[in-house]
C-alpha cells in the first residue's frame, strides 16, 4: 500500500490532527481578540454621542471608517471644539497605517473580486497582528478574517449599544474597557518577545511614541514610531541562528 504524501505540519493522519489543533487555536486567538476589541465598541459609542454625534451618525461612522484609533480621534477633536477639518485629518493620519498592512499582508491573502472590497475594510491592527503571528499562509488567512470579521461585528453591536447608553452608561474608563484592546495587543506581542531585535523594536517604538505624543498632532506619534522601529530592523545586525 503507497504512503500517504506529506502535508504542511506532519504526515498522514498525525500531521492532519496537528494542523487541525493549530487551526482551533488561531480561531480561539482571533476570537478572543475580537471579543475584547468589540467590547471597547462601547467606550466609542458612548464617547460619540456625548461630543455631539447622534446615534446613526455614530453607527454609520463604525459601519464606513471602521478604525478604532481613527474614530476616538475625529470624535476627540470635534468634542474638544476642533473643526471638521482638523478632525478629518488627524483621522485620516491614523488611518494611514491601515493602508501600510494592506501592503504587508497582499500576498498572502492574495484578494480577488468582491473579496479585496471586504479586505480593505476588515485590515484594522487586531486582524494584522493576529494574521502575522501565525506560521502558515492559510493559518494567517485564518486568523485575519476570524480577527476582522469578529471585530467588525463586535464593535459595530457594542457602538450601537453604547451610543444608546449615551450618558447613563457614565464615563466607560470606569469598566476598564479603555485598556481592552491594548491588553489585547499585549497578549499577541508577548509570545514573540523571545529576542533581542523584537524587544529593542518595542522599546524603541514606546519611547518615540511616549516622547512626541504632546509636542506633535495626533496621529504622527505613531507614524513616527512604525518608521524609527523599520530603521531599527533594517539596520539590526544578523546573527546566525538568531530567532526572528
Amino acid at each position: 500500500m503507497p504512503e500517504e504524501g506529506p502535508d504542511e505540519e506532519g504526515t498522514g493522519e498525525e500531521g492532519t490532527g496537528a494542523e487541525g489543533a493549530a487551526r482551533r487555536a488561531v480561531v480561539r486567538q482571533g476570537l478572543s481578540v475580537a471579543l475584547a476589541t468589540g467590547l471597547y465598541g462601547v467606550s466609542f459609542g458612548a464617547l460619540a454621542v456625548t461630543s455631539g454625534l447622534t446615534v446613526l451618525q455614530s453607527c454609520v461612522l463604525s459601519l464606513l471608517l471602521f478604525s478604532g484609533g481613527s474614530q476616538f480621534a475625529l470624535i476627540g477633536i470635534l468634542g474638544g471644539g476642533g473643526t471638521v477639518g482638523a478632525a478629518v485629518a488627524a483621522a485620516s493620519l491614523l488611518g494611514l497605517r491601515n493602508a501600510l498592512y494592506g501592503l504587508q499582508l497582499t500576498s498572502t491573502m492574495q484578494p480577488a473580486g468582491w473579496r479585496r472590497f471586504v479586505l480593505a475594510q476588515v485590515t484594522i491592527d487586531e486582524s494584522t497582528a493576529v494574521a502575522v503571528a501565525q506560521t502558515t499562509p492559510p493559518r494567517r488567512r485564518l486568523g485575519f478574517w476570524v480577527t476582522g470579521l469578529g471585530v467588525y461585528v463586535g464593535w459595530n453591536v457594542m457602538t450601537l449599544a453604547g451610543a444608546l447608553a449615551g450618558d447613563a452608561l457614565g464615563d466607560p474608563k470606569r469598566f476598564g474597557l479603555d485598556a481592552a484592546a491594548s491588553a489585547a495587543f499585549v497578549a499577541l506581542l508577548w509570545p514573540r518577545m523571545r529576542a533581542r531585535q523584537p524587544v529593542a523594536i518595542a522599546v524603541v517604538g514606546a519611547v518615540v511614541t511616549t516622547a512626541l505624543v504632546p509636542v506633535i498632532p495626533q496621529g504622527l506619534p505613531v507614524l513616527a514610531a512604525a518608521f524609527v522601529g523599520a530603521l531599527v530592523a533594517w539596520f539590526w545586525p544578523r546573527r546566525p541562528g538568531e530567532v526572528e
